[in-house]
């Protein structure tokens, strides 16, 4: 998805770092020879090198295409995984795939049966994605751009149920060795070049739902204490970084298929969000009325880019320009800060 940024201050102008003026988001539609290579890879009629070598013709195509409409931050489309997070985490030692009761559900639907859980202390000594990565630039002229799962994931799927007690006594530890694993793994994607890394964050905004944090607290986490934990964990992640690695935050509320998880706008989780998390900017879900207000936006401090995902694409129907324009501006005089400058509404 493109999606359009500003400022905090208001100002419009073409970025020569990330995020750009231009960003894509997410993962891209798998072309007809990808899928169709995983169907007989899963079912056994070719080998994994096979499937590799269509993976890898298709990335340079996928990025070929992202620079020829002029983005200057490419991805491999997350080509090579079979869900945005469950490939990452299965690669941290200590961490493992399983076959689940059931999926992640959905508004509307449910995933496949595949979940995550802890079998050792949780470490990093190498990770696949590394490669992929080499691969994405050696292959893009323009900025090669990581994405992976913000470390709250692990903990957020299974709460402590994933994580055995055997293993880990206190979930204290739990958090420290996970962020560590992360801290190295951020810093090995750095010493292979990467300078764009994107953390996709999607439960510091469940935890603004109502529902969610119920079904934390029933299961024995606190949802108040939690935004802080999952703070921390990334702070200590991104440590590492050098100085001109770009680290961006991508949150939203679910889409598998269209279909949504979480409800809420910002507003719980916005003060420790965009003051304590030390990122660089923000890729967050506007695009339906879910995703709350703008009232959330008068915590952004100066210095850290915003970028608004305004325009859907969980639907085929373009928006009307009255209907958003007329709830922006309901949203912005509501705001808890200055009336709007002259011109926004």
């Amino acid at each position: 998805m493109v999606r359009h940024w500003k400022r905090n201050n208001g100002a419009d102008m073409l970025r020569n770092t990330p995020p750009f003026r231009a960003d894509h988001v997410g993962s891209l539609l798998r072309p007809p020879q990808l899928r169709e290579a995983r169907a007989k890879r899963e079912r056994g009629e070719i080998g994994v090198e096979q499937l590799k070598a269509i993976e890898d013709r298709s990335i340079r195509e996928v990025i070929a295409k992202q620079e020829s409409v002029g983005l200057r931050g490419v991805t491999d489309g997350e080509f090579r995984r079979e869900f945005w997070h469950l490939d990452f985490l299965g690669g941290l030692d200590g961490v493992e795939k399983f076959t689940a009761d059931h999926g992640i559900k959905f508004q509307g639907g449910e995933t496949r049966p595949i979940g995550l859980r802890v079998t050792g202390k949780i470490g990093f000594s190498n990770h696949p994605m590394l490669e992929h990565f080499r691969f994405v630039k050696e292959n893009a002229k323009a900025t090669p751009k990581m994405t992976i799962p913000s470390p709250s994931v692990l903990h957020f799927r299974g709460g402590r149920k994933a994580v055995p007690e055997s293993i880990y006594p206190s979930m204290d530890e739990f958090f420290r060795d996970l962020a560590i694993a992360y801290r190295k793994t951020v810093r090995a994607f750095a010493d292979a070049g990467c300078r764009y890394l994107q953390l996709d964050e999607t439960n510091l905004a469940y935890l603004c739902d109502p529902e969610q944090r119920q079904m934390l607290k029933d299961r024995g986490d606190d949802p108040e204490k939690l935004p802080r934990i999952y703070a921390d964990m990334i702070n200590t992640a991104i440590s590492d970084r050098p100085s001109d690695m770009i680290i961006t935050m991508h949150l939203c509320r679910g889409n598998f298929r269209s279909l949504w998880i979480a409800q809420g706008g910002y507003e719980p989780v916005a003060e420790i969000l965009f003051n304590e998390i030390k990122v660089n900017g923000y890729f967050m879900e506007y695009d339906t009325e879910r995703a709350g207000g703008f009232e959330p936006l008068r915590f952004v401090p100066k210095g850290k880019a915003v970028v608004l995902g305004l325009v859907t694409s969980k639907s085929g129907t373009l928006e009307s320009p009255a209907t958003w324009i007329s709830s922006s501006c309901a949203s912005v005089r509501n705001a808890a800060s200055p009336a709007p400058k002259k011109g926004m509404c």
